[in-house]
């Protein structure tokens, strides 16, 4: 079997982020009636609703309480991909549809613990040199969209991925570097607990100091401790659980 030609595979890349926008599209219409999309893709949303919803221990760190659409929120910690699943948990458990780019090895159950509802998030794992053109595409019509890789493209590039998400009013995460970022999320490798005396047990919990930086006054000197993961797999708040012994602080 021959190699597929650059060209096809682009078509191929292609097509598919605009088969898991119309999915969405459809989705969307099947739920919201009188809200159905008409002409242009757009994202749909509640009339006064721009912010979209986080998990309840993340709320004090943001500025607005949640993701405000057309914003650009770079996620740089020793626990990012974790940490960006959990800024998208809430969204997608409350109705949202989640775009996930350029993330081969993001694994669905870890996806489904951190609480994105699987039904509604949108894969495209590879795409390759299209990575600007299937983004965009999926802006069309997807809440949040989250791009791994971003790092690597061109300032312009990056201005037409923002200018699309604030005209479609959807939310852009990067999953590292993004220069001029609205919001900048970032967290420590975090302390595991589980363990009791002689390295028995099973690591259960992690708790992570969190830290929301940005653009202006409102942005500065906001973090806390969350539990990434918390006692069910989800972002908590820092309760651990009773049964887990206060030794067992370090991980194996």
């Amino acid at each position: 079997m021959g190699a597929v030609a650059p060209a096809d595979a682009q078509a191929a890349r292609l097509s598919e982020a605009r088969s898991l926008l119309s999915r969405a599209t459809r989705s969307w219409s099947g739920r919201s009636a009188g809200q159905a999309w008409a002409g242009e893709p757009k994202v749909a949303s509640v009339p006064g609703e721009q912010v979209l919803p986080v998990a309840p221990a993340l709320r004090p760190l943001l500025p607005d309480g949640g993701l405000r659409r057309g914003g650009i929120v770079a996620v740089r910690s020793r626990a990012s991909v974790s940490l960006l699943l959990a800024l998208l948990a809430e969204a997608s458990a409350t109705g949202s549809w989640c775009a996930l780019v350029g993330m081969p090895e993001l694994g669905l159950v870890a996806a489904e613990e951190a609480g994105l509802v699987l039904s509604r998030v949108a894969l495209v794992p590879r795409p390759g040199t299209d990575l600007v053109a299937v983004t965009a595409a999926l802006l069309d019509g997807v809440e949040l969209v989250a791009v791994a890789g971003a790092g690597r493209l061109g300032a312009g590039d990056r201005q037409r991925l923002a200018a699309r998400a604030r005209q479609r009013g959807a939310v852009l995460l990067s999953l590292g570097r993004w220069p001029g970022a609205d919001l900048e999320v970032g967290g420590d490798a975090g302390r595991w607990r589980g363990l009791g005396e002689g390295g028995a047990g099973r690591l259960r919990c992690r708790q992570v100091r969190v830290r929301v930086g940005g653009c202006g006054a409102a942005h500065r000197g906001r973090n806390a401790s969350v539990l990434l993961p918390g006692p069910t797999g989800a972002l908590s708040g820092v309760r651990w659980p009773a049964e887990v012994p206060d030794e067992s602080r370090k991980a194996g």
